[in-house]
């Protein structure tokens, strides 16, 4: 059993390496009260108190897990789009407080509620967060963190691209909790994608994850906590409120 921010030995390839270096899942190439230009770096944690986390209909709320305490909401700005608002929500007591939001980036084709490889869109869905690697060294992470330089982009990618990986958190989609995010293994099978992460933004869409500045992603490894079971709700805003 890996302790919390421990450095384990990286497995499998490098995202975007697996079938024939595809770029199906990670990055290649104001909904609620979160507000877009709210960035990580600067804005305040909120006052508000909640509930449940907004913008999220029954559908999806009854398949956030029963002790999760904190829940990264990716709120997509349309079914079609690539641009989306990331909030961090956590729960105190019986009602949740948003921490934080700010911009980012998910599929360059937008949503889908059944991701296959190579499609372009994020899957919609609700997804725990287990496991986070990259090539640079943990930013003081709680979730167990496999440093490699495995994670990094291909050099034959655009320049742009080169860092996507230095920070990485798998979102739990057809991979196998307590591996390596590069782990290649894929329990529904290949043509159902994979390797979706949160990781580092490039400036536009990406293959199927969502991405975020570097300081975004070292404020999210700093502050989710395997121990209050994180998870992740993502979708477009017509997706999430359904």
């Amino acid at each position: 059993m890996w302790s919390r921010g421990s450095i384990r030995v990286a497995v499998g390839a490098v995202c975007g390496a697996l079938s024939v270096m595809s770029l199906a899942a990670c990055g290649a190439s104001d909904h609620g009260t979160a507000d877009a230009h709210d960035r990580a770096d600067d804005a305040q944690p909120r006052k508000t108190v909640l509930k449940r986390v907004p913008g999220i209909g029954d559908r999806l709320w009854r398949r956030v897990p029963a002790g999760s305490r904190q829940v990264v909401a990716v709120y997509g700005a349309g079914k079609n789009s690539p641009d989306s608002t990331v909030a961090l929500f956590t729960k105190h007591g019986s009602v949740w407080k948003q921490e934080r939001s700010w911009a980012a980036h998910n599929g360059r084709k937008g949503w889908t509620t059944d991701h296959h490889e190579g499609d372009l869109r994020s899957p919609v869905g609700v997804f725990t967060l287990s496991d986070a690697g990259g090539v640079l060294a943990a930013p003081g992470a709680k979730l167990p963190y496999t440093r490699s330089a495995a994670f990094q982009a291909p050099h034959y990618w655009k320049k742009a691209y080169w860092h996507d990986f230095d920070y990485v958190i798998a979102i739990d989609y057809n991979r196998v909790k307590g591996t390596a995010p590069n782990d290649p293994t894929r329990p529904q099978g290949q043509s159902k994608g994979g390797s979706i992460w949160l990781h580092m933004d490039h400036g536009s869409g990406t293959s199927a994850c969502v991405s975020q500045s570097q300081s975004d992603m070292e404020y999210l490894l700093r502050t989710l906590d395997p121990e209050l079971h994180p998870v992740v709700v993502m979708g477009d805003r017509a997706d999430l409120k359904a």
